[in-house]
């Protein structure tokens, strides 16, 4: 009788340990126990699976393209939004819908030469509709409008150091659901320093009404932009000082891509989708 080849006896040898493994399992393992086989389980398994696709003739797809990828979506919506004119962000009317949008800078703070005038933003946002399950945009309410004029109403607040003249914005209507998944992406790209994703110059959207409010540490942007009532409390403490913000930036601007024009952002947006 031929003699079973080697890689066979190999697989019947992990069988037979597999076996062991399921009535060690079953005897009971404790809790710190059980999660380290369960880590090296799926190891295990991570590993077995590339064998298995090195054994395929036919070679795996890199990758598996689904359109209804709620990641996917966000960045053609991504893309639809930067592909909207430019507007000044102080002639926004109000109009219905909820979405996207994404607010640029263009004036001759020191801080910011890096971004002014470029296509990459210093903040993006969505707005969420006004009921989740909204069709149009009637339903989903002035959301996305309303959040433009907040933004703009605190600006204009900072006009010791900030030019209500120097914003413009893009904005989106997006189909209820959608916006998050933009947002994402936005942040992902472009890395703006006012979101608090970056965690440089968080605060722009911090509301200072309430009394649990006002005892909190000031925002990093009240902190460079003053010029809100309740932030200007002599009770609060800075969270960052302006020369850590100021070094946060210089640090910040060396490891991110600032895009010049459009077609940069194209480029980079193709390029990642041949990665998705």
């Amino acid at each position: 009788m031929a003699k079973a080849p080697a890689s066979v006896e190999l697989v019947d040898r992990l069988k037979k340990d597999l076996s062991e493994l399921t009535e060690l399992a079953a005897s009971g393992l404790s809790p710190q126990s059980r999660k380290a086989v369960d880590n090296h389980i799926r190891d295990v398994i991570a590993e077995l699976n590339k064998l298995l696709h090195t054994l395929d003739p036919i070679r795996q797809p890199a990758a598996v393209f689904d359109p209804s990828d709620p990641k996917i979506v966000g960045r053609f919506i991504a893309l639809a939004l930067v592909a909207q004119p430019r507007q000044p962000l102080n002639s926004v009317e109000k109009f219905y819908g909820s979405g996207v949008y994404a607010i640029y800078y263009n004036g001759p703070f020191l801080l910011y030469q890096a971004l002014s005038g470029s296509e990459s933003p210093i903040y993006v946002g969505q707005a969420a509709p006004k009921a989740n399950n909204a069709r149009t945009p009637i339903e989903q309410g002035d959301r996305l409008s309303d959040r433009l004029k907040t933004h703009r109403a605190n600006i204009i607040k900072a006009s010791s150091t900030l030019n209500i003249e120097d914003f413009e914005c893009r904005c989106l209507v997006v189909q209820s659901g959608w916006e998050t998944g933009a947002e994402d992406y936005l942040i992902h790209l472009f890395k703006p320093i006012w979101n608090s994703e970056t965690n440089i110059l968080y605060g722009l959207g911090k509301h200072g009404d309430a009394a649990e409010t006002r005892g909190n540490k000031r925002s990093p942007w009240d902190t460079l932009h003053p010029g809100r009532k309740w932030a200007g409390s002599g009770k609060l403490e800075d969270a960052r000082s302006q020369k850590q913000i100021a070094n946060d930036l210089v640090l910040h601007y060396e490891r991110i891509r600032i895009y010049a024009n459009i077609d940069e952002i194209l480029k980079e947006f193709i390029s990642e989708l041949r990665q998705a």
